[in-house]
């Protein structure tokens, strides 16, 4: 008699029920945070000011399920493996002309404005058309030489999901 109270005092009944929510919740949040909306700590300083070294931030992939990205976004660019993704931010489209000039955006030969950019830059890059199924994408952070900041054409096709905020 002695045993069976000291089984229930230290290992509570669950019922079937319970343990099967439990299981089932379980599996949702795994599925969820691994597909669908991925939790990404931000390593270096190419979106700064718009996002932090050392912050944190979710890989939203439901918006591409229905459309393309589109200029403006900050999208996550997986480069290589499953684990190592490149935050930054959509700046033209396939059939696009880029160029950087005095530190100036040009696309299709118009300054595009950036009202995310906060620093002066001297970029300079001569126009290149963007391929088809490509975009363009670079980071916020221009202060950094531009040698120093990984951007360019990527295929769609690498584009993970957008940043949540």
């Amino acid at each position: 008699m002695g045993e069976s109270r000291f089984r229930s005092f230290f290992l509570p009944r669950f019922s079937l029920s319970y343990l099967l929510r439990l299981v089932i919740i379980a599996a949702l949040a795994i599925v969820f945070f691994s597909k669908i909306c991925i939790p990404v700590r931000i390593e270096g300083i190419s979106m700064e000011p718009t996002y932090h070294d050392g912050s944190f931030n979710f890989c939203c992939r439901v918006p591409y399920f229905f459309h393309p990205p589109s200029v403006g976004d900050v999208v996550f660019i997986r480069m290589a493996g499953t684990r190592v993704m490149y935050m930054k931010r959509v700046v033209a489209m396939a059939g696009n002309v880029v160029a950087f000039q005095d530190g100036y955006l040009y696309v299709n030969g118009k300054v595009r404005p950036e009202t995310y950019v906060v620093t002066e830059c001297d970029w300079d890059l001569p126009p290149r058309k963007v391929k088809p199924r490509h975009v363009y994408v670079v980071g916020d952070n221009r202060k950094m030489t531009i040698e120093n900041q990984v951007f360019g054409q990527v295929p769609a096709s690498r584009i993970v999901g957008k940043a949540l905020w």
